[in-house]
């Protein structure tokens, strides 16, 4: 696999670049967003996501990386030994992966509906693919900057929350991404106390994942995605620093695991 070059500003190297984003999953309508208020405030992006930089997004001067990756753990780890090379430091990480249906996949209802084959794709996308994130970007996260690593959830992964049942597959994949990153910010406080969790879930928002199922949401709180990443940054900026992981959503609110 060819590996991506990583590419300073003009004028800058890897030394005197201290502060970075990292945005995976960049594809997505609320990654976009979380990207364009970045670079409106003149920060500076690693964007990683299986397409082209979208022609909109050229406007950034030298300060957007993007990387294609298909996914694969081949491709994570390529990705993120480079970026360990370029010694960059990231003070936000954003895994914006996620799966909720496709032309022959849709959430379940019944039982019936359940099939082992759409449970594995469901399951590897919404919560695999991000803990093999996180274990080849440890390395990647080794200096003292304080670093908060955001993975996109959503409140339909809290078991104590689950009072209707079905949508099975997205419920499990998003209840197994909660466990399995509790248990990796638990490993991070050992080995990179700098680095903190957060599992966010961003209500129901105007993009292609929810438009099957927006006929049932009011209008306000249908939101866009650019009112949810505004809301994610402000959360991000103003974290309690103390707990190793929290599960909140767009209000900063608390969710029951």
């Amino acid at each position: 696999m060819k590996m991506p070059v990583i590419r300073f500003p003009p004028g800058q190297n890897a030394v005197e670049k201290l502060m970075q984003h990292l945005v995976i999953g960049a594809g997505s309508a609320i990654a976009a967003a979380i990207i364009d208020q970045y670079l409106s405030a003149g920060d500076s992006i690693v964007a990683v996501s299986r397409s082209v930089q979208p022609d909109a997004m050229a406007r950034a001067d030298g300060r957007l990386e993007w990387l294609q990756s298909d996914y694969s753990e081949e491709s994570i780890q390529g990705i993120c030994n480079r970026l360990r090379e370029s010694a960059m430091v990231f003070d936000r990480v954003f895994i914006c992966n996620g799966i909720l249906h496709h032309a022959h996949l849709v959430p379940e209802k019944r039982l019936e509906e359940v099939a082992a084959e759409l449970l594995t794709e469901v399951m590897h996308i919404n919560a695999f693919q991000p803990t093999i994130w996180v274990k080849h970007l440890k390395p990647v996260l080794r200096s003292q900057q304080h670093c908060i690593l955001t993975a996109f959830s959503a409140r339909i992964g809290s078991i104590g929350d689950n009072g209707r049942g079905g949508w099975y597959a997205y419920r499990a994949s998003k209840a197994a991404l909660n466990m399995l990153m509790k248990s990796a910010a638990i490993e991070y406080q050992r080995e990179r106390r700098n680095v903190q969790f957060l599992l966010f879930h961003p209500g129901t928002t105007d993009t292609p994942l929810s438009k099957p199922f927006q006929r049932s949401v009011s209008p306000d709180k249908l939101f866009t995605a650019a009112y949810v990443a505004s809301q994610l940054l402000s959360i991000i900026d103003g974290l309690d620093p103390e707990p190793s992981i929290q599960y909140l959503d767009w209000k900063n609110t608390a969710i029951e695991w």
